[in-house]
Formats: structure tokens, C-alpha cells, sequence
């Protein structure tokens, strides 16, 4: 079975995290989900993005059992990994994964707080506040840290639709992001950097200022999203 086209994308899609300044060294990963064959592609782990190649991303299913390895056979998947099928597993409509360690989205994971929608920026992209999850038990960190951390995220989303807010933050810890396919993924990874350093910029200026109006809000996000959306081209 071959596997060629899902590891190009996903080797560009980590290849654009670091184009976007998302990541130093070896920071970060992504994967793509192929839901017909039942595995996703995904960063090995620890390997310099100027160092990879498409043919190295790693096959798993989604038990974590590599399905195919790399050419050079000794590199195992992103440690990460066992959070990205967790989540494909759980999150029935999202088609591709990524994880930084983005300065702006980290800190506000490291305060262990959401990031309040405060203006339309936000409210393009997001449905309300960016969550962040509760902190992990030590039971947690202790049983399988990886796994858990995707519980995490999906209790996190246990009341919300993760497809009106495709980003959390982890607490004390850092972002995913996800969307229909690897690149999307790294699409909002982007926008959610840019909205956690405004974000900051904003609580930086006016402390105690007020989330944007519910009003606004709505009217920014859905004139992108939903049935009725008319931003952008008609198809």
C-alpha cells in the first residue's frame, strides 16, 4: 500500500511551521489522517527540519503501531504522537494535527488560561475564547503523559464544538491545533499565534477590558462560517 502523497503533505505542512517561525530546532510536529486506510502520517522524532525528507515521515495506525517506517528505518514517530490519534479518534471530523511550542500561544498555556475572544481578529476564527485545559494529575503525567494529554484536550471540549474553535491550549504546557487536513492545521496554528500575541498586547493595555460583544462576535464569525457565510468568493 502506498503511502507517498500522505507523507508529502505532511512533510510540507511541518516544513511551512518552520517558514512561519512556529518552531526552533526540532520543536513542534504534525500529521494527516488517511481515515479509508485507517493510519496517519507524522514527524519522526527529534529530527531537524532541514535534515527531512518526505519519504521520513512515519506511518502509525491508530493504536500507535508503525505501519511503515522511514528510509532510514532506525527513527521512531513524534512523541507526540499518541496525542495526535487520540484526538483523530475522538474528533470524528478533523483530518490533520499540529503542536508547537509558538511563543504567545505558550505563554497564555503556561498562565493556564484561555485566551478571551477580545476583538474580530479573534472572532474570524474562533467561536469564543481559545480553551485551555485543566491541568494534569500527577496519575496522569505518570500512566501515559502523551495519551493523557489528548484526554485532556477532549474532556476540554466535552461542552464545545471543536470545529467553531479548532485550537486549544494546554495547560502549563502548549497548543494544538487542528483542521480538515495537515495543512489547514498549520493554517490555524498560525492564526492562533497571532491572536494569543494580540491577546496579550490587549490584556497589556486595558487589563480589565471587556471580551468583544457578543453582537460582533457573532457577526464576524459566521459571515465566514456556517450556512449562511458570504465572506470570500461564492464557489
Amino acid at each position: 500500500m502506498s503511502y507517498t502523497e500522505l507523507k508529502r503533505e505532511v512533510f510540507e505542512a511541518n516544513l511551512e511551521l518552520q517558514k512561519r517561525g512556529l518552531v526552533i530546532y526540532t520543536f513542534g510536529n504534525v500529521s494527516q489522517i488517511d481515515r479509508a486506510k485507517g493510519v496517519i502520517a507524522i514527524k519522526p522524532s527529534g529530527v531537524a527540519y532541514e535534515n527531512m525528507s518526505a519519504d521520513d515521515m512515519v506511518i502509525v495506525d491508530l493504536e500507535n503501531q508503525i505501519v511503515e517506517g522511514t528510509v532510514r528505518q532506525v527513527m521512531r514517530p513524534s512523541s507526540d504522537t499518541k496525542t495526535h490519534t487520540h484526538l483523530y479518534r475522538h474528533f470524528a471530523d478533523i483530518g490533520g494535527v499540529t503542536h508547537t511550542h509558538s511563543t504567545y500561544a505558550t505563554a497564555w498555556a503556561q498562565a493556564k488560561l484561555p485566551i478571551p475572544c477580545l476583538g474580530t481578529t479573534h472572532a474570524d476564527f474562533v467561536y469564543g475564547a481559545v480553551p485551555c485545559t485543566a491541568e494534569m494529575s500527577n496519575e496522569q503525567v505518570q500512566r501515559d503523559y502523551e495519551e493523557e494529554t489528548g484526554v485532556q484536550i477532549v474532556r476540554c471540549f466535552a461542552e464545545l464544538d471543536p470545529n467553531a474553535a479548532p485550537m486549544v491550549v494546554v495547560a502549563g504546557h502548549a497548543p494544538f491545533t487542528w483542521g480538515k487536513d495537515a495543512a489547514k492545521s498549520v493554517y490555524h496554528a498560525v492564526i492562533l499565534e497571532e491572536i494569543a500575541r494580540m491577546a496579550y498586547l490587549t490584556r497589556t493595555l486595558a487589563p480589565q477590558g471587556d471580551v468583544l460583544a457578543r453582537a460582533v462576535m457573532d457577526k464576524h464569525y459566521f459571515r465566514k462560517h456556517g450556512k449562511n457565510a458570504y465572506y470570500g468568493q461564492t464557489k
